[in-house]
């Protein structure tokens, strides 16, 4: 009788060796970059990927004020948000909304791309983003990250 066993290794939350990595948004498309981010936030791009556990690293994204969109999005992609009462619907577009706050294009969209539960509200913390090129995570020394585009 074979005694061989393949079992599934699943990933436990204190064996997870996290990496800090780094990226310059200067010229990227937004939802290219956003999906590599977020495939990076919940660890999909490493072996002992697990669903049910946040197996992801930190990402550092700078510049981000300089980020593009194709076609004409600047103007007619709109931001919507609700304040619970009647008439409250405010719409911003996204060129007012990179005047006002620059890095709430590159969250919101990276946001949007993780899970809507506890997991992904853990997952996203694991994101800074900085209009600048300036940033305060020099001590974790994060690896430069190229985005395929």
């Amino acid at each position: 009788m074979d005694t061989l066993s393949y079992k599934t290794k699943s990933a436990k939350k204190h064996e997870v060796d996290r990496k800090w990595h780094i990226i310059d948004a200067e010229g990227e498309i937004v939802g290219r970059m956003c999906t590599t981010i977020a495939t990076i936030l919940r660890g999909k791009h490493k072996a002992q990927y697990t669903p049910h556990v946040d197996t992801g690293d930190y990402v550092i994204v700078i510049n981000a004020d300089k980020v593009r969109f194709t076609g004409s999005k600047w103007d007619q992609k709109e931001y919507l948000r609700y304040s619970g009462y009647p008439g409250g619907q405010k719409r911003r577009t996204a060129s007012e909304a990179m005047a006002k706050k620059p890095f709430f294009v590159v969250e919101n969209a990276v946001r949007g791309m993780l899970p809507k539960n506890k997991l992904g509200r853990a997952m996203f913390k694991k994101l800074f983003v900085y209009a600048g090129a300036e940033h305060p995570h020099g001590a974790q020394k994060p690896e430069a990250l190229k985005i395929k585009s």
